[in-house]
């Protein structure tokens, strides 16, 4: 068990170090995202028209864009990078289809969340819907979900190859993509929710797209 204890510890200790620069980058581009919807007025232009098509498109533009940011762009740069050398074609497929589901997934999240805590942008709000959306949401499903669909890919989407590898999931794996998780999107989160409910799902993707890259690299070491 002190085994396991230490290689977790090694592990998220080396998934900090490896993830606070990026982390960091992030944080700082979603501020400069919010802090231009609401104290430039010219930005608005852009703001309205991916608002206009979230609104327009609502779940289709979620799962498009989504596997868009989550699956093409990391998927192209992961390949142009010669990060991918097998299965090219059931890789594509994979980010593809596993980031539009997670696009149509958080877009009914967070739809809930609306419902449930109002869509106000008070401190109270904000921090009810985070708490929920990294403690509980990403915690119990999502994190657990990519950990095992990465691992999967990860060993050639073969069962075989990946079952001996799923005694550590629970003790190491999992721990540290929700250490990961809560990094980078703890703050991310904070800051969607405190834009308009149609703004949410554009501010979401673009924080995704860097965190896909960081799973990738992550659950593959």
């Amino acid at each position: 068990m002190s085994v396991t204890f230490t290689v977790l510890f090694f592990n998220i200790k080396r998934a900090l170090k490896s993830n606070v620069i990026p982390a960091i980058f992030l944080q700082c581009f979603a501020v400069f995202i919010a802090v231009s919807y609401f104290y430039w007025p010219e930005s608005h232009i852009i703001f309205d028209f991916f608002a206009q098509l979230k609104t327009t498109y609502g779940a289709v533009y979620a799962i498009v864009s989504t596997a868009i940011f989550g699956g093409v762009i990391p998927y192209l740069y992961l390949l142009i990078s010669g990060q991918i050398k097998q299965h090219k074609v059931q890789q594509c497929v994979f980010y593809i289809v596993v980031w539009a589901a997670m696009g149509g997934l958080v877009d009914a999240f967070y739809q809930c969340q609306t419902i449930w805590f109002g869509s106000s942008a008070d401190w109270l709000t904000i921090a009810k819907k985070t708490a929920l959306d990294q403690f509980v949401f990403s915690l119990l499903l999502t994190c657990p979900f990519l950990t095992f669909v990465y691992l999967w890919k990860d060993h050639g989407f073969s069962w075989q190859r990946t079952r001996p590898h799923l005694k550590t999931m629970f003790t190491l794996r999992i721990p540290t993509t929700v250490l990961t998780n809560w990094l980078i999107w703890i703050p991310a989160v904070s800051l969607i929710y405190a834009m308009p409910a149609n703004l949410q799902i554009p501010l979401f993707n673009l924080v995704l797209c860097l965190f896909v890259l960081i799973l990738s690299m992550l659950n593959k070491h």
